[in-house]
Parts: structure tokens; sequence; C-alpha cells
């Protein structure tokens, strides 16, 4: 769970929101909504770990695994399929290990690294990668097309995807329907529903916040309320 005690957040000289007091349940899906300027990005900031509160505290699990939507995409030659299947970043780091037991015949590490990877579900790494970007708009003859071949919005896309690869226990996610069509929306949609981790979810979207979270966090007025 997230647990936010007596918590002041301000960006610059602003203060965003005081006193904050609220706890996020492991498994929830939580809507943040609010004016824009009111501080829902910030607090997704405070727990990504890249800010810190002014005043109180926030505690988190130790070793949770949390994925989010990168707002810069790397600028590289590397297919869209490979760039979305790094997001998960323990299936790249096997491959790693795979590659370097095999330098060394080290055929115990070989055999135990290939067992982790078939609980992880490994093997289906291309497919599942594959499934998402079609859900999300990508032609099935694109996705092996160089990441640098993609437009700004595209990319967008090709980073929520490679969020949405990631095993995670916390996905934080913020407006991902800015660059979606009304299809991928309703597949985005469906898959948030099934997603089995905790879900913080900031969205202009009503509709598509009511038919996902079970809970909103609203903040106004310097005030952050459950």
């Amino acid at each position: 769970m997230l647990i936010f005690t007596n918590l002041s957040l301000r960006r610059a000289q602003r203060l965003l929101f005081a006193n904050a007091n609220f706890t996020l349940q492991t498994g929830h899906k939580i809507g943040i909504s609010g004016p824009n300027g009111c501080g829902k990005s910030s607090l997704l900031a405070l727990i990504l770990g890249e800010i810190a509160p002014d005043i109180g505290n926030f505690s988190r699990p130790e070793g949770i695994n949390i994925a989010y939507v990168a707002q810069e995409t790397m600028a590289a030659d590397v297919p869209a399929l490979e760039y979305v299947i790094a997001g998960d970043a323990e299936l790249i780091q096997i491959h790693q290990q795979i590659r370097i037991a095999n330098q060394t015949n080290d055929g115990f590490a070989i055999s135990k690294l290939h067992a982790r990877l078939e609980t992880i579900d490994g093997y289906s790494a291309n497919s599942r990668a594959a499934k998402l970007m079609t859900g999300l708009g990508f032609k099935p003859d694109a996705i092996t097309n160089p990441v640098t071949q993609f437009s700004g919005g595209w990319r967008m896309r090709l980073n929520l995807a490679r969020a949405l690869m990631c095993r995670s226990d916390l996905l934080l996610l913020d407006e991902p329907t800015n660059h979606l069509d009304l299809d991928a929306i309703i597949w985005l949609e469906e898959w948030l529903r099934h997603y089995q981790g905790t879900l913080l979810l900031i969205s202009h979207d009503r509709d598509f916040l009511d038919a996902i979270t079970n809970a909103t966090l609203y903040i106004h007025n310097q005030q952050a309320t459950l």
C-alpha cells in the first residue's frame, strides 16, 4: 500500500496541497482528478521518487515494481517491437545472463535461467508485445519498423505499450488516452480493467475513469481527499 501522512507538496513556490492523509490500498484502481495545475502529475512524480514532500511522509513497499509512461522516447534504430519488449527489465536481464552463461558453458546457470524465463512467460514475450502494439493501433506490418520512423504521437503509444509490457505491481498513467483514437481507448480500457496490480490513473475523461477505477483521489483548493 501507499501511505501519505501529513503530506504537503510544492512545485517551486506554489503550494499544491497540504496536510494530506490517505492510504492507497494494494490492488485498488484509483482515479486522480482535479483542475489543471492542482498537483496530479506532481503526485506521480513523488511516488516515483523524482521529487520529495515539503512536509510529512510518503511510504511504499520496498522492492515494488513500478511502471510508468516515459515522456521521452529513445531516438534509436531499434525495431519498435524490441523497444516495447524492453519494458520488461527482468526479461532483458535474463537474456543477458543466458548469453554470459552460454559463453562460460555454465549448464547449471543456463538451466536455472531458462526455468525463470518460463516462470515469467518470457517465451511469449514477442507475441505479448505485438498484441499490446496492435491493441494500441499499430499495423501488424509496422511493429518491426525502427522507432525513429514513428511520429511523436506514435512514439508516445510505444512508450505506453512499453509500460504495459512491464510486469508491474504499480502502474502510473498520466492522461494515457491523449494520443489514442477511439478503438485504442476502448482496448486500453479493457486491458486496464483486467490489470492485476495497483493502478493510479490521471484522466480528463470521466467516463474512462469510471469504467476502470473503484475510487477517486480529488485534488482541489490545496486539499487531497480520497
